[in-house]
């Protein structure tokens, strides 16, 4: 082990016993606090001012933003979150339990200031030995056969596998220690409220605007350093009644402002788009730049290649090895020579739609999820592809075009349509993984003209993605494609081929000698069978259903930490605490199938998440109001339409909500997939209300949706479908142990005008 990894090493050990013992203080000073209540780092929320709503809707809006802010900030900057990008939420749903919880006691600011300065050094700090070292964190933490990572190598049979662990752990404990305080101000603010009804409405809009305000940000391609430049003013204006609190804060936001906004890497660009950030890098040779490559995430991604007729021309020295011909890029027109129109799935920043218009492709219609990719294509490429005539540029999700367009091609290439990202901060949906599904290849093959090809082209690094994607492509044409793996090169991007259609295109196309050859010598690879994916287990880089190993590690680490943090607040076990935790698990898994299924309706985009994100906050904001109109409502009377809204959305068969109109889908899909909201909704409210509107029972809650957080791990196994079922469980516990409250209440009642009789 190198001199760099050691130091690596130890640097990440200090950091998970700091994470710890942050932790740790935390409580400590809040369980013996020094004297005075509002001295430095240790206020009361009295201190900070007054009930006012107003001050309820700041406090809300800033913790959802912030929230917003950690999940995106460290999925990105830590590639390990962005294959478990769940736990990020999870660790926040911790947090704000455990202030709503601790709500009375006093706010802690050095659980906000340590480990927001401890993340931003660490990803900051210019130690490039550690940041590899968090960039192979996935590689140690691989599943062997179980799950592919990119990059991942088989499961160590060391105790190496525990230093994964024992970062995650640290990173989770961290991130959720920021939100305690977040959490004890809206805690406050609610008990204080004097309708607690019309504060909870505030905390949810509130909530809203704080989403809202972020994802705009987001869609404006703001960096990180102007999402924390925001969230600092927030929190002056929320603790502006302290002047020390004032001044720590704004000192701790102001150095994370100037860290962040310190270039990443010399003479590349970093960019954010709604879905990613990417690294631009120009690659020069004799001071000419002559590609650029693109990382997202800090993992390589694609690149922009010149292969113009003049470039070509002009370097000889670069094509001798690889001819440009057999370029990748170009390898699809062997098959199908000048083709009349070509659709490109996943265009990226143009290199397909470039092939396709040099190869005489009549029209090429590009559809990318990413627009800021789209941009710089469109700014970068040397060709110039999406500036053509030809060429019919789409922002949009692969599979919702697919689904929403009637236009049939000659030729459908899916190009390296691969994610490093998931769609959601709500779900474990990848964007891509509904593109890769027995029901999205049989919708494409529809696309197909009659003599038409359809291309997959994959980097394949593992044989059962390989057989996955072979069967696919089998189970949607009926018949075997052809495989072969594309050569590389520094102006080539290489990748595994499938082409099925044409029966008879293909075996002209193979008539050329020269094409028969190079298939021949590319194509013996190997390839192992795998489960096929469908919309209902949608999880491409998974090989069987199952819970992968480092899911159980994980997962387990996380219900550790969970622990101990519930064993600091001294959380009693009861009825009423049980319910509220079960009413959280329940509606996180009914919120993940709800944002999961209208992701595979109208896409895998940021809008549409955040369109059903909104609506979701607006039907609790609806049952709020009912139930303040109807205050009397029965709640078996709300648990009966919660199950039976449960049971049609488990009945109702995801294809049938296809409507060709995106309005009657839309109506359709918020019919099925968004009733039990608002059942839910009215069971929630009514439940709070009778606790009073006591922060430890929205703190029970919270803690509730960190277990179904988990919970929704299981879809792995069972595949989504599965989530109503439990779902529907969930709800039926809570009601037993509401059962069991009331019971409880009123047995006390009995008892205390007996005893009033009796003296």
């Amino acid at each position: 082990m190198s001199v760099y990894w050691l130091i690596s090493l130890a640097v990440l050990a200090s950091i998970s016993v700091l994470a710890v013992q942050i932790a740790h203080q935390v409580f400590r000073r809040q369980e013996n606090p020094a004297p005075g209540s509002g001295a430095g780092l240790n206020v009361t929320p009295e201190v900070l001012g007054s009930f006012s709503y107003a001050q309820l809707a700041l406090a809300s809006a800033l913790g959802l933003f912030v929230e917003m802010l950690m999940i995106r900030w460290v999925s990105s900057e830590i590639g390990i979150f962005a294959y478990f990008k769940n736990l990020v939420l999870v660790s926040c749903f911790l947090g704000f339990g455990l202030g709503y919880y601790r709500c009375r006691r006093r706010v802690q600011l050095i659980a906000l200031i340590a480990p927001l300065l401890l993340l931003t050094i660490i990803l900051k700090a210019p130690i490039s030995s550690l940041h590899r070292v968090l960039t192979a964190l996935p590689m140690s933490l691989g599943d062997g056969n179980e799950v592919h990572m990119w990059g991942g190598t088989a499961l160590p049979t060391s105790w190496k596998v525990l230093f994964p662990i024992l970062i995650i752990v640290s990173l989770f404990t961290v991130t959720a220690t920021v939100f305690i305080p977040f959490g004890q101000q809206v805690g406050w603010y609610l008990e204080s409220a004097p309708n607690g009804l019309a504060a909870y409405s505030v905390n949810v809009l509130a909530s809203l605007a704080g989403i809202a305000a972020y994802t705009l940000l987001c869609f404006l391609y703001q960096p990180p350093w102007v999402w924390f430049l925001v969230a600092g003013s927030l929190s002056l204006g929320l603790f502006r009644h302290n002047r020390k609190a004032w001044i720590s804060l704004g000192a701790t936001f102001l150095v994370c402002v100037i860290l962040l906004a310190l270039p990443e890497v010399r003479g590349a660009e970093t960019h954010w788009s709604p879905y990613q950030k990417l690294t631009l890098t120009p690659i020069r040779e004799n001071g000419e730049i002559v590609s650029y490559s693109l990382f997202t995430n800090d993992a390589w991604y694609q690149r922009i290649v010149n292969l113009s007729p003049e470039f070509v021309r002009h370097h000889p020295e670069e094509f001798g090895q690889h001819p440009v011909e057999w370029n990748s890029y170009n390898l699809p027109y062997h098959f199908y020579a000048s083709p009349p129109s070509v659709l490109v799935l996943g265009s990226g920043m143009g290199n397909d739609v470039a092939a396709a218009l040099r190869n005489g492709a009549g029209k090429v219609v590009a559809v990318e999820i990413d627009p800021l990719i789209l941009k710089l294509g469109r700014k970068l490429h040397f060709e110039h592809p999406y500036q053509s005539p030809r060429t019919k540029v789409v922002v949009d999700d692969a599979r919702s075009y697919v689904e929403n367009n009637h236009e049939k091609f000659d030729l459908i290439i899916f190009s390296l349509l691969d994610s490093h990202t998931t769609a959601s901060h709500f779900t474990n949906i990848r964007i891509d993984n509904y593109v890769y599904t027995r029901e999205a290849l049989r919708k494409a093959r529809e696309m197909l003209q009659a003599d038409g090809l359809f291309v997959v082209k994959f980097q394949v690094d593992t044989p059962w993605i390989s057989g996955r994607l072979f069967g696919l492509m089998k189970d949607a044409f009926g018949r075997d494609p052809i495989q072969f793996q594309g050569s590389d090169g520094r102006f080539d991007t290489s990748g595994r081929f499938f082409i099925a259609g044409s029966s008879e295109r293909l075996a002209r196309a193979m008539e050329d000698p020269t094409l028969v050859t190079y298939v021949r010598t590319h194509s013996n690879m190997p390839m192992q069978p795998a489960t096929l994916t469908t919309d209902d287990w949608p999880y491409f880089y998974q090989h069987e259903p199952g819970l992968p190993l480092s899911v159980i590690l994980v997962s387990a680490a996380v219900l550790a930490i969970f622990g101990w943090f519930l064993r600091q607040t001294s959380m009693e076990a009861t009825s009423d605490g049980a319910h509220f935790m079960l009413l959280g698990a329940g509606f996180m898994l009914l919120e993940a199938q709800i944002v999961s299924i209208m992701a595979l309706l109208f896409g895998t985009t940021w809008a549409v998440n955040s369109v059903v994100v909104a609506g979701i906050l607006c039907l609790i904001v609806a049952a709020n109001l009912i139930y303040g109109r109807f205050p009397r409502i029965p709640l078996p009377v709300a648990y009966a339409g919660l199950l039976l809204s449960l049971i049609v959305m488990f009945a109702v068969p995801r294809e049938k909500l296809f409507f060709p109109s995106p309005l009657v889908r839309a109506l359709a899909a918020t019919l099925v997939l968004c009733t039990p909201v608002f059942f839910a909704g009215i069971i929630f409210v009514s439940s709070f209300a009778r606790a009073n509107f006591r922060g430890t029972a929205l703190g029970a809650n919270l803690f509730g949706a960190l277990l179904g957080g988990l919970i929704e791990l299981l879809s792995l196994w069972f595949g989504l479908r599965s989530l109503t079922i439990l779902t529907a469980l969930l709800y039926l516990a809570s009601a037993i142990f509401l059962g069991r409250s009331l019971w409880s209440s009123h047995k006390l009642k009995v008892s205390g005008c007996a005893t009033s009789l009796l003296f």
